[in-house]
């Protein structure tokens, strides 16, 4: 999971890190491709990804709910599963 503290968000710091786990997982474990699931309600981080190069598989996921943690204040809720050539 990743995520970056609002405050800093317009700092390149995702940016960074991405563009640095990409590249470790090209050179340390010779991957071709990245995949990840975003939520699909989140449109702005869908379009932040997407201008990263990222395209969505048109498959999706049931988000994950663990009530001993937290329960969702939606129950629409679903992960949306992207991919991108690195």
């Amino acid at each position: 999971m990743l995520a970056v503290e609002p405050g800093l968000q317009t700092a390149g710091l995702g940016r960074a890190i991405l563009a640095e786990a990409e590249k470790r997982a090209k050179e340390v474990w010779g991957v071709a491709s990245m995949r990840m699931t975003v939520i699909a309600q989140q449109e702005k981080l869908i379009q932040w990804y997407e201008r990263r190069g990222y395209t969505k598989t048109g498959l999706t996921r049931t988000f994950p709910v663990d009530t001993g943690v937290r329960t969702p204040l939606r129950d629409d809720l679903h992960l949306v599963l992207f991919r991108k050539r690195i």
